[in-house]
């Protein structure tokens, strides 16, 4: 291979022989015509010109076509910090953030402490980014940066989740508890659709708006089918959605109810633009029902005023052949594992992707892939209802409030839109399938 290779740099590098007649009849022509300093300037311009014209094609082409496989994080444009490429590392210094006894808005549902878990271990994890660190979570300083503000969840029981873990963190920066309510004076509730937490002092109020599939639910339109009892009309956003406008931070999610056993089974079909869709798939309509949450946000919201987030799927690790088994571990996972969804991962990056007004997706799905160890499980109320897809409070959904205020605190409004990876970041499957463990997810 050696002599081989020799021989061929050495035929390459001989040069033509000076007595070749074409190589003498060029040097003449040359010299006869010299580089006039037209030519060298009608050639300048030319190179100028491609250059200027591939430079441009290839910024257009990596910010609007290869923006979509950027892994979602929040990063500026040179890409500092995916505070979403990371791992969970024990911590036992400031975790857990609160008592969720001891913090009224935590619904006994998600309060593993107080029905009957023993192991804390689970509390002592904290995310750690693999080329950043993440600020402390100081409740009081958040506080202050909220002062006469609104933060809005809207979504589904694990939207609820992460509502309810908020107002319990930032519970433990008020001096006065008293002056933390509910502004109806309800108890925490999964069936109730409104729930808002008054900060008095700091006259700021946390809310969560029920609202499961983002788009209106109602009855089955005159003469259809006998089997079509609800439609969702994918066309037109939750009839409550006037309620979420004039918020400065707004948080939404969606996905888990969107499976045969919520909608097909329940006689509920999706209805476009008036007319039923009997054959439309659930990834059709998922994709319609976000296209016009899109359209809503660019139209009705001011995104100069509201930071806008739409947080990923959440796995869940029911495991055994029905996937009606939930075996809660001791530890995180060291592999990331859960059920898929990765067609709603596809889905939400190109919604995403595409709209054209400052989002964020928060890509919290690889983070819970890990967290086996923090399921419900057993631990739920009634204990009788295995849980594999809700958290503990504490747990999992407190690291997804630090990373929303590590992006409120430290990037600006003029921040370029966010985006998922596809490749790994998959959507997760949706709660198990029997009834009796959908109605924690109510």
């Amino acid at each position: 291979m050696s002599k081989s290779f020799s021989r061929s740099v050495s035929a390459r590098l001989t040069p033509r022989s000076v007595s070749s007649p074409r190589v003498l009849a060029q040097r003449k022509w040359w010299a006869a015509q010299g580089p006039s300093f037209g030519n060298l300037a009608v050639i300048f311009c030319l190179v100028s010109v491609i250059l200027v014209a591939g430079c441009m094609l290839y910024l257009y082409a990596f910010r609007y076509f290869g923006r979509g496989r950027l892994i979602s994080g929040f990063f500026d444009e040179s890409d500092v910090c995916n505070v979403f490429d990371g791992s969970w590392v024990p911590d036992d210094s400031y975790y857990p953030f609160y008592n969720s006894t001891e913090c009224p808005f935590a619904e006994r549902g998600f309060n593993c402490f107080a029905n009957g878990r023993k192991d804390m271990n689970y509390l002592k994890w904290r995310w750690q980014p693999r080329h950043c660190d993440i600020p402390k979570f100081d409740a009081r300083e958040i506080l202050e940066r909220l002062r006469g503000k609104r933060v809005v969840f809207v979504g589904d029981s694990m939207s609820r989740t992460q509502w309810e873990s908020l107002v319990c963190m930032l519970m433990t920066g008020v001096q006065d508890p008293n002056t933390v309510y509910e502004v109806n004076g309800n108890k925490i509730s999964k069936t109730i659709r409104f729930l808002g937490v008054k900060f008095q002092t700091f006259n700021l109020t946390v809310e969560f708006y029920r609202s499961v599939f983002l788009v209106q639910q109602g009855l089955a339109p005159k003469h259809g089918p006998r089997r079509v009892r609800l439609t969702l009309k994918l066309d037109k956003m939750d009839d409550i959605n006037h309620r979420w406008i004039d918020s400065d931070v707004l948080i939404f999610n969606s996905g888990h109810w969107w499976t045969p056993t919520k909608l097909f089974d329940v006689g509920c079909y999706f209805q476009n633009g008036g007319v039923l869709k009997l054959g439309m798939s659930i990834n059709s309509a998922f994709r319609t029902a976000l296209d016009t949450w899109a359209t809503w946000i660019e139209t009705m919201v001011n995104t100069n005023r509201t930071h806008v987030f739409f947080r990923t799927f959440e796995p869940s690790h029911w495991s055994g052949l029905n996937q009606k088994d939930c075996e809660v571990t001791q530890q995180p996972l060291s592999v990331a594992k859960s059920d898929d969804r990765s067609e709603f991962a596809d889905i939400i990056a190109k919604v995403v992707g595409n709209m054209t007004v400052p989002v964020t997706a928060l890509n919290v799905t690889l983070m819970g892939a890990f967290r086996s160890d923090a399921h419900i499980g057993t631990w739920s109320h009634p204990s009788s209802i295995l849980d594999c897809s809700h958290w503990c409070l504490p747990g999992v959904p407190d690291a997804w409030n630090e990373l929303v205020f590590f992006h409120l605190l430290t990037n600006s409004r003029e921040q370029k839109t966010h985006h998922i990876d596809g490749e790994w970041d998959n959507e997760r499957k949706s709660i198990n399938k029997d009834d009796s463990v959908d109605l924690i997810g109510a």
